[in-house]
Order: structure tokens, then sequence, then C-alpha cells
């Protein structure tokens, strides 16, 4: 199929009317996801289309499903999610999309069954948290695999996004430090060294979070934040430590750890930023590899990526994402059989 300015304006014109019904059907208590002028958003969405930003046209996405499945009017809803399911499937379609992937392995090795059913009480809510290395695919899978379950889905920009609604006296130089930069442009600030704070400043901060540095305060609200989820609905969570704060909370849920070969990832950072070079692309992998380890280990006492604190490690290299999300299905399906 050929992928012309029209086919792709035509699409992006679906995602924010689907986005502008929602929104009709809800009222403002949840807000808009394109709250712009519409030919404002429209362009927006198509430069997401076109560029290396699917991570946020998957947030954005996300977001209007998981609104979608809040309609009380059961046909309503109904003939939402069947729109979004048309308009999700032609964007997994799109050359390079955040969905497509080839499958490197066709052997997929058959699984145990895991008692999930001695875990998880009549009422208990279904969680799955996803750790992942970066250029693992570990979002893109969680996202497809929210939709296949028909359940919300969680990733750094929509935490982002709910923290700020919680803590709107927070200042702007609080960041996601559990999350992945998605552009040079965040890579820049997550590698920077941080800047010193002034005598007055340290005072006001002490005040502030009462006693917490920033990082600590963000952090415990995000925990609190997921426990009191955890109590409402079933959902996918991306990373925040979310495995071993719900461990600790003794809150049942699935762990899922995703990476890939090194060389591999290597390769897809490569495909991401064509301006990086073998050298550039290895570096920025083991900087975020070794930032996201020592934000792990710091907030769990854990080793990141260590099988033992996981139901289920696996190599998406060697599935592809497609591939990858089936495997976990089957995984549910035959431990809840």
């Amino acid at each position: 199929m050929e992928y012309t300015k029209e086919y792709l304006r035509e699409l992006a014109e679906s995602i924010y009317d689907l986005d502008a019904e929602v929104y009709a059907q809800l009222g403002s208590s949840l807000g808009r996801v394109f709250n712009r002028d519409r030919e404002g958003c429209v362009n927006d969405i198509i430069r997401l289309m076109l560029g290396n930003d699917s991570h946020q046209l998957r947030s954005e996405l996300a977001l209007i499903s998981n609104m979608a499945r809040t309609i009380e009017e059961k046909e309503v809803r109904s003939m939402i999610m069947t729109e979004y399911n048309r308009i999700l499937m032609e964007v997994i379609a799109l050359p390079d999309s955040f969905a497509s992937s080839d499958v490197l392995d066709e052997k997929i090795a058959d699984l145990n069954t895991l008692q999930f059913k001695t875990r998880f009480g009549n009422d208990h809510h279904r969680i799955i948290c996803i750790s992942r290395t970066y250029g693992s695919g570990g979002n893109e899978i969680g996202f497809m695999l929210a939709d296949k379950l028909k359940i919300n889905y969680y990733d750094a920009e929509i935490f982002s996004a709910v923290l700020k609604r919680l803590q709107a006296d927070q200042d702007e130089q609080i960041r996601d430090n559990a999350a992945y930069p998605a552009d040079k442009a965040n890579q820049e600030v997550a590698f920077a060294a941080p800047r010193r704070m002034t005598l007055k400043e340290r005072i006001r901060e002490f005040s502030r979070y009462h006693g917490l540095s920033k990082r600590d305060a963000v952090f415990f609200n995000q925990s609190d934040l997921i426990c009191d989820m955890a109590k409402k609905e079933d959902f996918i969570v991306m990373g925040r430590c979310a495995d071993v704060i719900l461990t600790n909370n003794h809150i049942p849920h699935i762990s899922i750890f995703i990476t890939a070969p090194f060389e591999r990832r290597v390769q897809h950072i490569m495909e991401l930023h064509k301006d990086y070079n073998e050298k550039k692309a290895k570096k920025m992998l083991k900087q975020l590899d070794r930032q996201h380890q020592d934000y792990y280990n710091f907030y769990t006492g854990r080793r990141w990526g260590n099988a033992d604190n996981y139901d289920l490690c696996m190599n998406s290299a060697a599935y592809g994402i497609t591939g990858s999300v089936d495997l976990i299905l089957r995984m549910l399906t035959r431990a809840e059989e």
C-alpha cells in the first residue's frame, strides 16, 4: 500500500476526531489528549507518524483508549473502541511503525504452566509490570499487550502527566528519573551533571518535600499512586520499580523483564537516530543501562535484570514484537486455565 500525504492526513484526522468524541462522551473531568486547534494537532500527529517519536504517538493512543474504556454506555463504548481498533491497526501497518519488527527466530519455545491461580484472589486485579532495556522493544510489546488484553497501559509520559496533575506545585526541575530519554534533547538533560543548589534553595527544598530530596519525593509519590491504582483497575505498567513496589505492599502481580542482545539494540538505536554512528549508539546504550540499573538498585535493593526477580525474562529479538506479545499471552492463558 502507498502511504501518501493524503492517507496520513486522513488517518491523523481520524485520531483527532476519535479523541474529540471520547471527550464529548466523558465531559471535562479527564480532558482531551489533543486540545489545540484541529489543524495544528493534525499536523503534529502526522509529524509523529513520519518521525522517530513513535513512543509519543503510542502514549497518546493509549491515553485515548484508557479514557474510552471508562465510558459507561455500553453501545457507545463499543462503537468508539471499534473505531479505535481500526485506527490502531492502520497505525501499526505504517512503515517503521512502533509495532513493526521482523521475527528473527520462528521457533518459539513452549511455556511451562505458571501457578498464577494460587497467587491471585477473586478481589485482585490483573497487573503486569514490565521492565526492559532500551532498544529491546519493551514499550511496544507492553502497548500491544495492553491492547490485546483490553486493559490500561501506563508508561513514562502518562505517569509524568498524572504526577503533574497530582502535584501542581512541582517546579520544572523535577524530571522523571525512571524514564528513558526519548529524544536527543532529553538525553542531554539526562546525562548532564546536576546543577549545584545554593543554601537557600536547599533549605526551601528540605521544607517543601518534608526533608526528602525531589527525586525521593517523586518516587514515593509514584509508589503511592501505583498501589492506589492496583486497588481499582487492571493495567500494564512500564518500569518505575513497580514490581518491587507491589511486592513490598503484598499486591499480586506478574513481572516480566524484556531485553535483547546488545549489538541488536545498538542497531535499533542507529535505525531510530539516523545521525548516530555505532560508537555513539554504544555509548548511549551503556549510559542508559547504567542509569536505569542504578535507579532500580538504589530504590529496591535488588539487581536490575536478575532473572530471580521476575516471572518471565525474554529476548525480544528472538520473537519480534508481535511474537513476544503472543508468547506472553500464551503464558497468561495457560496460567489461568
